[in-house]
């Protein structure tokens, strides 16, 4: 293999590698880093809740979590 198609297979195996533990996050985890970022930025009077997938209603969705099986929703109060 040449050098430039190695580095390609690198570079899409470690996105894929990144994309999978990211989906694989627990749902504590992953609520706890994104209202961290929120608080960071002043945001305020917001609600973010683990649902199940066919449960998420009106509430925007942030993020997937639990492997897949739950989404992380947003909501201001």
């Amino acid at each position: 293999m040449n050098r430039p198609t190695l580095l390609i297979l690198s570079a899409t195996a470690l996105l894929l590698a990144q994309a999978a533990q990211a989906a694989a996050k627990p749902c504590d985890e992953l609520k706890a880093e994104i209202a961290a970022k929120l608080d960071e930025k002043g945001v305020k009077n917001y609600e973010i809740a683990a649902v199940e997938n066919d449960k998420v209603g009106e509430a925007k969705v942030i993020g997937s979590c639990d492997g897949g099986t739950k989404k992380l929703t947003y909501l201001r109060k």
